[in-house]
């Protein structure tokens, strides 16, 4: 069995910084790549940011510049910093685990509960 737990969300006021933090834990031999999805009220969920564990990095266009996603490999751990929040930016932030493979040989997704991030004054 394989967990995320995911960490750092809050209020926040615009302009104002954050860092999400995610673990993961488990039967883990290695995990392809780990991101950043979020979700507001009445839209889709959508990717913000992603990192394969040879560090190549992806970004949602909308947080370029402002964003940096980073990994520890050794903890299976994923950092999102969030710098100069907008209230465009409120939503549930969830991390995403992609191509978990397990030591028993067996590959999945798995997918956090979701932090809420609320940009607001």
């Amino acid at each position: 069995q394989v967990q995320l737990v995911e960490s750092g969300g809050g209020l926040v006021q615009p302009g104002g910084s954050l860092r999400l933090s995610c673990a993961a834990s488990g039967s883990i031999f290695s995990i392809y790549a780990m991101g950043w999805y979020r979700q507001a009220p009445g839209k889709q969920r959508e990717l913000v940011a992603s990192i394969t564990s040879g560090g190549s990095t992806t970004y949602a266009d909308s947080v370029k510049g402002r964003f940096t996603i980073s990994r520890d490999n050794a903890k299976n751990t994923v950092y999102l910093q969030m710098n100069n929040l907008k209230p465009e930016d409120t939503a549930v932030y969830y991390c995403n685990a992609d191509r978990v493979r397990t030591v028993i040989g067996r590959t999945s997704d798995y997918w956090g509960q979701g932090t809420q991030v609320t940009v607001s004054s």
